[in-house]
């Protein structure tokens, strides 16, 4: 006998008429998890941990900007007509290619103007990137977004998932596809295998993480967004994350073999910035 039991509430506490939804706490979550890792890496690589902080204070908010502003523009058929919901980042709807460009443009601003090599940086912020991203993505998961084609009971039994992940998959009276799930697996899998595989010895030349980073989460991206029935759309069939995903993956492939052929003498990720840090940092 099924069971059909009620989606989770995605408001953990309110304070008043303050709602604090599991969607914020989250997301937070992942974030202060990659500061963590991000700090402990950046001293192994000769960069001053203080200066991950400082680089947060602006990356965060102008990413987040930067990930509402390319959801409501992908939109902007609903959202001119109700202009007062551009604001809701509660309810949803952060495109995480939006807060990557914007986060990234931060970050080479603020590389030049703290004389940080750029590349080794993004090697360092690269790994716990995915992973927040793995995290965030439960996120959609308690605002019953980021959801598949409509399935059956039984599939989702097949997988031998939870039942609290089934039960949140039954939206609008139908069963979806977890593609939340599958992503947040695969960004798993790219955060194993980025830490496992950065401190081998000439393995990475400073940037390959990053552009590492690039290809698997692009690759992974792309497929999975297929699977999605609520993706952004560029024109009629062009899914807008597919076409940039497929962009990104071929471009951070031929980054990496030209920087190869072109630039032998690159320095390895392990050689780290060469500059001492304070020591009472």
């Amino acid at each position: 006998m099924n069971t059909i039991l009620m989606a989770l509430n995605p408001i953990a506490f309110s304070l008043g008429a303050l709602h604090v939804r599991w969607y914020g706490i989250i997301i937070t979550t992942g974030v202060v998890i990659a500061v963590v890792l991000s700090m402990r890496e950046a001293r192994r690589r000769s960069i001053n941990p203080d200066d991950v902080i400082d680089l947060l204070f602006w990356m965060l908010p102008i990413g987040l900007i930067g990930a509402r502003l390319y959801y409501v523009i992908f939109e902007w058929q609903y959202y001119a007509a109700n202009p007062g919901d551009i604001i809701k980042i509660w309810n949803g709807g952060l495109a995480i290619y939006g807060g990557l460009i914007a986060a990234i443009i931060v970050l080479l601003i603020f590389c030049r103007h703290r004389k940080i090599p750029t590349w080794l940086l993004l090697d360092v912020v690269a790994p716990t990137v995915i992973l927040a991203q793995a995290i965030g993505r439960w996120g959609n998961f308690m605002n019953q977004e980021a959801y598949g084609a409509k399935t059956t009971l039984s599939f989702l039994q097949s997988l031998h998932l939870p039942n609290f992940i089934i039960q949140q998959m039954n939206i609008a009276g139908a069963y979806r596809q977890p593609t939340f799930l599958y992503e947040s697996v695969w960004s798993l899998i790219g955060f194993i295998l980025l830490m496992s595989l950065r401190h081998r010895h000439h393995l990475f030349k400073q940037g390959e993480i990053f552009l590492a980073y690039i290809i698997w989460y692009s690759f992974g991206r792309a497929i999975i967004e297929g699977m999605r029935t609520d993706s952004l759309y560029l024109f009629a069939n062009i899914r807008v994350s597919q076409l940039l995903s497929a962009i990104l993956f071929v471009g951070a492939i031929v980054t990496v073999l030209m920087r190869r052929y072109y630039d032998p003498l690159l320095k390895w990720y392990l050689d780290g910035s060469g500059k001492p840090i304070p020591v009472d940092q």
